[in-house]
């Protein structure tokens, strides 16, 4: 059934009405909203909170690679993002190339299932160009200037990727697209967003697309405040504290990029000498008969060394750097949300001051002031839960991420150590016989 969106709740200080107004006291130095840091900062997470153990006492089964038991498989993922009972899915699938006469682009099927009284039918089926997923994030952060809109892949082709219509870009895109959905289809507000609604359902999103600025709700006007040059006095301990996090947070991950791209390529580097340096055994068995067993096998062995690396360096393209690259764009998305807030405060401090510059004695406080006061907590409580969230959600994802980087890694020196393994008894003397 269907139901209304859920109030984000608020955590940390009191709300500025339960604090004194500045403008009850006649000191100077209480002039602006000092807002107590929350008891429980958002500061990083352990991304392994709970003691995360593989089996041991067990011994491993090198005659086979790893199959379906899987790291993944044996470690029980517990992290359930919440309890709620979900309403609506979205998935992104079927990407088809159109070749026009001025351009060509691909398009991806977006199915939705649904029970909620919003939409008119239980099942949509439409398809969306890259632009027309841009549109949405755009009016997402037009009408909800408070939350933490998702990222979308880059609109450019990524370093290393030249034809952006081959079958891996493409793929990789689609799954990106398809989580940018999913994590807007979980949140409990963006979910009910008038344009989120219209891009699932609308088969021709062109009309609305020319609407401009006329589906703008009113919270998004606001959006575009006017501080008159007056700069913010000092941001709250627990929202400089976010600030501070997501700095090292988006400089770690941007490391850890660079450095994965490197080991990749030296992988591939490496997957070509091994590629031009196993025949060279084969040739050489031709050419010595008594030794031609051991050296086929030998070049079989580095044959299936081969299949293993390309397996794995495909998994840390495809799998892990995508990973990577999302939660750099969800950090900066994150400071340009704390910056809108810190926009927010500023204009309610500078309202403040103009109010308490007037000469009369204890002023009523104007309406647009308390309109004013009344935007900054809820941008503190929805800043503080979107957090809250996001944290939950890269939690998560790491700890999934890093498993798999892990039982893959397993997987490749269990092949490579099996392909060895299976040349031994061809190098082992043979007893002559008599």
């Amino acid at each position: 059934a269907a139901g209304a969106p859920k109030p984000l709740p608020s955590s940390g200080p009191k709300s500025l009405r339960e604090m004194p107004h500045p403008l009850a006291t006649s000191s100077s130095e209480e002039m602006g909203p000092a807002l107590t840091p929350s008891p429980e900062l958002l500061l990083p997470r352990s991304i392994a909170d709970k003691d995360l153990s593989l089996p041991n006492g067990t011994p491993v089964d090198t005659s086979s690679p790893a199959s379906s038991s899987s790291l993944l498989n044996r470690l029980q993922l517990d992290d359930d993002l919440d309890g709620e009972t979900r309403d609506l899915f979205v998935t992104v699938d079927d990407p088809k190339k159109h070749v026009c006469t001025m351009e060509t682009y691909i398009t991806y099927r977006v199915t939705t299932k649904t029970t909620r009284a919003e939409f008119d039918l239980p099942e949509y089926s439409v398809r969306r160009r890259y632009q027309d997923f841009d549109w949405l994030r755009n009016k997402l952060e037009e009408s909800q200037p408070t939350h933490l809109i998702p990222p979308l892949p880059e609109k450019f082709v990524v370093k290393g990727v030249v034809d952006r219509f081959s079958e891996e870009f493409v793929e990789t895109r689609r799954k990106a697209l398809d989580k940018f959905l999913k994590r807007i289809t979980d949140h409990p507000v963006l979910s009910f967003n008038e344009h989120f609604n219209v891009f699932l359902t609308a088969k021709d999103l062109n009309a609305y697309k020319k609407q401009g600025m006329a589906l703008l709700s009113k919270m998004g006007e606001s959006v575009k405040y006017v501080t008159g040059g007056y700069k913010l006095r000092s941001r709250p301990l627990e929202f400089a504290a976010i600030g501070e996090y997501l700095d090292t947070f988006s400089l770690k991950l941007g490391t850890i990029d660079r450095i994965a791209q490197r080991i990749i390529k030296e992988q591939l580097e490496y997957l070509v000498e091994l590629r031009e340096y196993g025949p060279v055994y084969s040739t050489w068995g031709g050419l010595e008969v008594e030794l031609s067993e051991p050296l086929e096998g030998v070049s079989a062995c580095i044959g299936n060394c081969c299949t293993a690396l390309e397996e794995l360096s495909e998994d840390m393209t495809e799998e892990f750097l995508p990973v990577l690259r999302e939660y750099i764009l969800y950090s900066e998305s994150m400071k340009n949300v704390l910056k809108k807030r810190d926009q927010v405060q500023a204009e309610y401090e500078a309202k403040l001051e103009a109010v308490a510059l007037k000469k009369e004695d204890r002023p009523k406080v104007p309406t647009d002031v308390e309109k004013c006061q009344d935007r900054v907590e809820c941008f503190n409580a929805d800043l503080k839960a979107d957090m809250e969230r996001w944290q939950n959600n890269k939690r998560q994802d790491f700890r999934q991420l890093l498993m798999g980087m892990a039982d893959k890694n397993i997987q490749y020196y269990e092949k490579c150590l099996t392909a060895w393994e299976s040349i031994i008894p061809l190098l082992q003397e043979k007893p002559e016989t008599k």
